[in-house]
């Protein structure tokens, strides 16, 4: 069992840049692949960018790569989402995730946390 919070999201400018944290609880922490998923207000939960176990192999969605940087600090047992160079279309609820599959889709993901709002402004 793995428990998520999120933090980190606020009200920033457009150009400009956050980062997300992602801590989790539980000693297996380490054993996950962790992702970060997003979702804007009437549209369906999105893909972000996922790191697997290791923190050997990342994958982006091709809306944020050369933006956004996920990595993980097994130590801390915490996953975080850099993202520079913001857009108002980037605004949205934005979710880790846990699993044991390094993939993009929602489905295989076994946990998740509350969210945290991310609003980019023009």
């Amino acid at each position: 069992q793995v428990q998520l919070v999120e933090s980190g999201g606020r009200l920033v400018q457009a150009g400009g840049s956050l980062r997300l944290s992602c801590a989790a609880s539980g000693r297996t922490f380490s054993s996950y692949a962790m992702g970060w998923f997003r979702q804007a207000p009437g549209k369906d939960r999105e893909f972000v960018a996922s790191i697997n176990w290791r923190g050997s192999s990342t994958t982006y969605a091709d809306s944020v790569k050369g933006r956004f940087t996920i990595s993980r600090d097994s130590a801390a047992n915490t996953v975080y989402l850099q993202m520079n160079s913001l857009k108002p279309e980037d605004t949205a609820v934005y979710f880790c995730a846990a699993g044991n599959v390094y993939g993009t889709h929602a489905y295989e993901y076994n946990y998740w946390g509350q969210g945290t709002q991310v609003t980019v402004s023009s």
